[in-house]
C-alpha cells in the first residue's frame, strides 16, 4: 500500500517537508490496525473516551508525560520531571516543541490548559482521582510545578492518562498527524522537530504510517483472518468466543490480565435489593471459578474483593470472603435469607421467583455469562432477566481497567459524587481521610478499612478481574502485553533500526 499525505488545517513549515515526501519512501510499507468500537465514539472531541479513543487522543495529543507499550510512564511534551523530598510537588521541564505558527510549546500554555481539563473532569470518576491536584504553576516558558495537597505516588500514571493531553489548536501535540479517510483515519509521524527531537535527514526511512478502521469485533475478527488488517485492538471478555482459539490462533491471539474491576454493581435498592444481607447473600452465592471457567483462558482471576488483591503495598489486612465455606452452605443461606425478606415483604413470594434485571452487552461473551449467572441466581431462587436500558437495570455489569494500581482507584469508583448507583458517604469518609495522610503505612491501613467497609455495604459483587485481547501479525512490531491493556500506537509507526 503506498504513502499517502495528510493535511490538516494549518500546514507548518515541518509539516511541508513531509507533504513533499509522501511519496516513494522507503520502508516497510504501513500498519493497517482495527480498532473495536464505535466510529463516532473512537474519534469524538471529548474528556469522556472509549478505548478506541483513547488510542486516538494518545497518538495525536500529548501530555506532560505517556505510556510506553509495557505501561511504563515515559516523557512526552516534559523531558524530565522533580518530585520534591516530601512528594508535595512536581517540577517538569518541557521539550522544545513547535506549535503551527512556529512559537515554542509555553509552561503557561500547558498551565491553561491543564486546568481546564482537571475543571471539565469534575463529577468523574478520573476527576476524583486527580482532586490531589491543588494548584498547576508556570514558574518560567520551559518550567512547571505541579502542587498536591498530599503525596500521591502514582501522580505520573494519571498525568499519562490521555484524557490530560495537552490540547492545542492547529495539528496538535502528538507525535502522530491524523487525516480521517473514507474507512477510518490515517495517521503519519510529525517531522523530529514538530516532536522535540533532533532533525534527522532520514527520518523518513524508520517510520510508516498506520491505517486505523474502526468495526464491531466479528467485522474486526474477520478482516484480521482475510489479511486486511495485521492488528485488532480493543476486545473484551464479550468478544472472545468470536476470536479462533485453536491451534491455528497460536501466535496471533494476545491475551493482557489487566487490573481492574470486573462484577456486578448494584444500582437499585427497591425491593429485595435493598436489604444489605440479601444483597450479600447474592455474593456468597456465585461460583466465581465456574462463571471464569466457561472462558477456557489463563489469567481471569477470581475475586470476592471491590480491590484487586496482590496491588503493591497492600498491608494484607483483608482477605477473600467465605473461603471456608462450601458453595453449597453458602447459596442455602443465601436462599434462607431471600426466603426470610420475601416471607416479609412479597405476598407472591410462593408463586414465582424473584425477579432482578441486568444490564450487560450481546456479544457471545457476555451471553455466556448472562446464561451462567442466570442459573446461578436461579438456585437461590432469584430469576434474572436482561434489562431494557441501564438506567433501568437493578444490576449493571462493570468491566473497568484500572488506571493505576493502587486501592484509591478502585475506591474512588464508587464515590457518592460519580457513582450512578448505591454508595456509601462513610466508605468516601474515608478514603478521603487515607488520601490525605502523609505516611505509606497508615494510608495502607485506612484504605484497607474504606475496602472493608465497602465490602460490607455489598454494593458490588466481584467476579474477577477485566480481561482485554489484541489480535497480532507476526510482522507487527512494537505492541506488548501490560497490566493496563494500552497499546500505544506511536511505537507501532516506528520501523526497528
Amino acid at each position: 500500500m503506498g504513502r499517502r499525505t495528510i493535511f490538516s488545517n494549518t500546514i507548518t513549515a515541518g509539516t511541508a517537508l513531509l507533504l513533499l515526501a509522501g511519496c516513494g519512501v522507503g520502508n516497510d510499507g504501513d500498519i493497517d490496525i482495527a480498532l473495536i468500537g464505535d466510529e463516532d465514539a473512537v474519534f469524538a472531541d471529548s474528556l469522556r473516551l472509549s478505548a478506541g479513543a483513547q488510542h486516538i487522543r494518545a497518538a495525536t495529543q500529548s501530555g506532560l508525560v505517556a505510556m510506553n507499550r509495557r505501561g511504563e510512564v515515559v516523557p512526552s511534551l516534559a523531558e524530565r520531571w522533580v518530585p520534591t523530598e516530601d512528594g508535595l510537588s512536581f517540577f517538569f521541564r518541557l521539550r522544545d516543541i513547535e506549535r503551527p505558527d512556529g512559537s515554542l510549546l509555553t509552561a503557561q500554555a500547558v498551565r491553561a490548559d491543564l486546568l481546564t481539563t482537571i475543571g471539565q473532569l469534575e463529577g468523574t470518576s478520573l476527576g476524583q482521582d486527580l482532586s490531589v491536584i491543588e494548584d498547576v504553576r508556570a514558574m518560567t516558558e520551559r518550567v512547571l510545578e505541579i502542587r498536591l495537597s498530599s503525596p500521591e505516588p502514582y501522580l505520573l500514571q494519571l498525568l499519562a492518562q490521555p484524557e490530560l493531553a495537552i490540547r492545542q489548536s492547529g495539528d496538535g501535540t502528538g507525535p502522530l498527524l491524523i487525516e480521517r479517510t473514507e474507512n477510518g483515519a490515517r495517521l503519519a509521524f510529525k517531522p523530529p522537530l514538530e516532536r522535540g527531537e533532533p532533525d534527522s535527514d532520514n527520518w523518513q526511512d524508520y517510520v510508516r504510517d498506520i491505517e486505523v478502521r474502526v468495526a464491531g469485533p466479528q467485522q474486526a475478527i474477520a478482516m484480521f483472518d482475510e489479511g486486511e488488517v495485521q492488528l485488532v485492538l480493543g476486545g473484551d471478555l464479550g468478544s472472545l468466543p468470536l476470536v479462533e482459539t485453536g491451534p491455528l490462533s497460536s501466535g496471533t491471539l494476545r491475551i493482557d490480565a489487566a487490573v481492574g474491576l470486573f462484577g456486578l454493581l448494584v444500582r437499585s435498592d427497591d425491593g429485595l435489593l435493598g436489604n444489605s444481607g440479601v444483597r450479600e447473600g447474592l455474593a456468597m452465592a456465585l461460583d466465581r471459578e465456574g462463571l471464569l471457567a466457561d472462558f477456557n483462558v489463563d489469567g481471569l482471576t477470581p475475586t470476592t474483593r471491590p480491590v484487586s488483591p496482590g496491588l503493591p503495598g497492600d498491608p494484607g489486612l483483608v482477605s477473600e470472603r467465605w473461603q471456608d465455606i462450601i458453595l453449597a452452605e453458602r447459596r442455602s443461606e443465601a436462599s434462607a435469607r431471600v426466603r426470610a425478606w420475601r416471607q416479609q415483604f412479597d405476598d407472591g413470594y410462593l408463586a414465582q421467583p424473584y425477579t432482578i434485571s441486568i444490564a450487560m452487552g450481546r456479544n457471545n461473551g457476555w451471553d455466556l455469562l448472562y446464561d451462567n449467572l442466570a442459573r446461578q441466581f436461579a438456585e437461590i431462587d432469584i430469576r434474572l432477566v436482561r434489562a431494557d436500558s441501564r438506567a433501568a437495570a437493578d444490576l449493571v455489569l462493570i468491566d473497568r481497567i484500572a488506571r493505576y494500581p493502587t486501592p484509591r482507584w478502585f475506591l474512588n469508583q464508587f464515590n457518592c459524587t460519580v457513582l450512578r448507583g448505591l454508595c456509601s458517604e462513610a466508605v468516601d469518609a474515608l478514603v478521603a481521610e487515607a488520601t490525605a495522610q502523609v505516611d505509606p503505612a497508615q494510608r495502607a491501613t485506612l484504605m484497607a478499612q474504606a475496602e472493608a467497609e465497602l465490602t460490607l455495604e455489598n454494593i458490588y459483587i466481584p467476579i474477577g478481574s477485566p480481561l482485554r485481547w489484541t489480535l497480532v501479525r507476526g510482522s507487527v512490531d512494537g505492541l506488548e502485553s501490560n497490566a493496563y491493556a494500552f497499546h500505544p500506537l506511536p511505537p507501532l509507526a516506528r520501523i526497528p533500526r
